[in-house]
């Protein structure tokens, strides 16, 4: 099934960019293994090399940083690893702040850099479920 027609709903709220990224590496690795979870993996390490999930939609990187955001993208697929789930695990801490700013993350001052990233994925995970729900 082409892409466009999977296209999960945090990126049908995301910019056109990250769309045709997911889409392109969607179709592409359907083409290589098959239509499945698989190319649904495939795709979002592609989107993840240029792009940072933000509440219930994605944002390209800060400064525009590519590269692996987590464990996992940095990784062949027989490594393994954890997931960030869309957060850029390598951005600043100060990057880091200010999307906890914007997603009204409470105690985000006293912080370390990995308390912010799991307040993030916390934050991500509820809004993309109000989301869904809308």
């Amino acid at each position: 099934m082409p892409g466009r027609q999977e296209l999960p709903s945090t990126l049908e709220r995301s910019p056109e960019d990250a769309q045709r990224t997911w889409i392109a590496a969607h179709d592409s690795a359907v083409e290589q293994y098959g239509e499945g979870e698989r190319a649904h993996r495939v795709a979002y390490g592609a989107l993840k090399h240029t792009f940072e999930k933000v509440g219930d939609h994605w944002e390209r990187k800060e400064g525009g940083r590519k590269g692996p955001s987590d464990p996992r993208s940095a990784r062949p697929r027989q490594q393994g690893g954890r997931s960030g789930e869309g957060v850029d695990e390598n951005a600043s801490k100060e990057h880091l702040y200010d999307i906890a700013k914007r997603l009204g993350v409470d105690g985000r001052s006293r912080m370390s850099k990995a308390e912010l990233l799991d307040a993030i994925r916390k934050a991500n995970r509820s809004r993309t479920r109000a989301a869904r729900s809308r």
